[in-house]
């Protein structure tokens, strides 16, 4: 049902007339809205930044992990480590040095391989395509699969249970806005995938429900001579996605949205040109996150508005937390100097709570929650 939101456009005191733009002097902007950046919001203008806390206590802490500390090599997807899930979403962190020795099938829902390291080739039912650091690979529900590596590769593996990854809607900016779907790449049935073709014995591990199942042949049912349709396994590198920008004013990380389930939205962040604008924010503005978990991974750079951040990371703030850049880019950021980012990141957002998995000591990173602090107190404490 199409929501009917109580109409209303109010101001109230010293507040400027657009958000994210011409700031009443001496003030930090928070906005609050529904439905993530879709919805109707506030913007209020306070005298401190809104995440200038001293101490902050229990559950919706913000976190963070190095997930290059979790991923040992594991021969198959399913015994890969967990990060964290809900009912909806499923992630993983695999590292694979060898190529699979049987094929995976995953009848929970959609898969989405980010690959952060390494280089290989993936056989499935469609044919055969290769892979590099910086690609998306989509792998539709029920599809037949393996990963042979040339170099060792570590991966973000993304489940939409029970759900499948389809593009958001580009509206007035065009079909062809963030990337053409020309540039989507599927597998081909060339030499490669034929020359793994053999009679030897192969066993498909099937996940459903989260439970294996196992199917053996005496043949490699990645047999297929042909196909034709409108379904397969897609490619797609954060090299040729090209950013919505505006140069005078802030977008919010909704703009960057490159892949929807039914639950969550994955957006991509690539380098961009800063804001030209004086009047224009240069980095995000500070806001609540109350339906929607943040997740971001962080493959590639520096990320322009986090400290203490670096790639192979991952941070997660959860709903009931305002929050923003950290004390140091936002000073980078207002004091200028930089005129673009560098950064790549996923950024996964979900309507529901997720469950983080248990960590073995020293992945999270604790000290994460008092990087907001303000620099004076920072310094005190130290």
């Amino acid at each position: 049902m199409t929501k009917n939101w109580i109409p209303l456009r109010q101001v109230e005191g010293t507040a400027s007339r657009q958000a994210h733009v011409r700031l009443p002097a001496g003030t930090y902007e928070r906005e609050i809205s529904k439905e993530g950046f879709f919805g109707p919001s506030a913007q209020f203008h306070h005298k401190h930044k809104p995440t200038d806390w001293v101490e902050f206590d229990g559950p919706i802490r913000p976190r963070a992990f190095d997930l290059n500390k979790l991923a040992a090599a594991k021969t198959d997807p399913w015994s890969a480590e967990l990060v964290m899930s809900n009912p909806h979403m499923q992630m993983r962190v695999w590292r694979l040095e060898s190529a699979m020795t049987g094929l995976a099938r995953n009848s929970d829902g959609d898969q989405l391989l980010f690959i952060h390291e390494g280089a290989g080739d993936l056989f499935c039912d469609y044919g055969h395509l290769e892979y590099r650091d910086g690609d998306y690979l989509v792998i539709p529900r029920g599809t037949m699969w393996r990963l042979s590596p040339s170099k060792s590769t570590l991966l973000l593996m993304v489940e939409a249970t029970n759900e499948s990854f389809t593009l958001p809607e580009k509206g007035l900016v065009g079909r062809h806005a963030i990337f053409d779907p020309a540039m989507l790449d599927t597998p081909r049935i060339d030499e490669a995938f034929r020359a793994q073709q053999d009679e030897r014995t192969w066993k498909v591990s099937v996940k459903r429900r989260n439970q294996l199942s196992i199917v053996t042949f005496p043949f490699n049912p990645l047999d297929a001579v042909g196909w034709h349709g409108d379904l397969s396994v897609v490619r797609i590198n954060w090299r040729d996605i090209r950013p919505v920008m505006s140069h005078r004013a802030h977008l919010p990380p909704s703009a960057h949205t490159t892949f929807i389930a039914g639950r969550f939205v994955v957006c991509t962040f690539v380098p961009r040109p800063f804001e030209s604008d004086p009047e224009a924010l240069k980095l995000p503005f500070f806001h609540n996150n109350d339906d929607y978990e943040e997740i971001i991974f962080y493959h590639k750079g520096s990320f322009f508005s986090r400290d203490n951040i670096h790639p192979g990371m991952m941070t997660i703030h959860p709903t009931g937390f305002t929050h923003g850049p950290h004390p140091k880019a936002f000073d980078a950021a207002t004091k200028g100097g930089r005129t673009e980012t560098d950064e790549v990141a996923v950024m996964i957002d979900t309507r529901d709570v997720v469950d983080v998995a248990a960590m073995p000591a020293g992945v999270e990173f604790e000290g994460y929650v008092k990087s907001w602090r303000p620099t004076e107190i920072k310094q005190a404490a130290e």
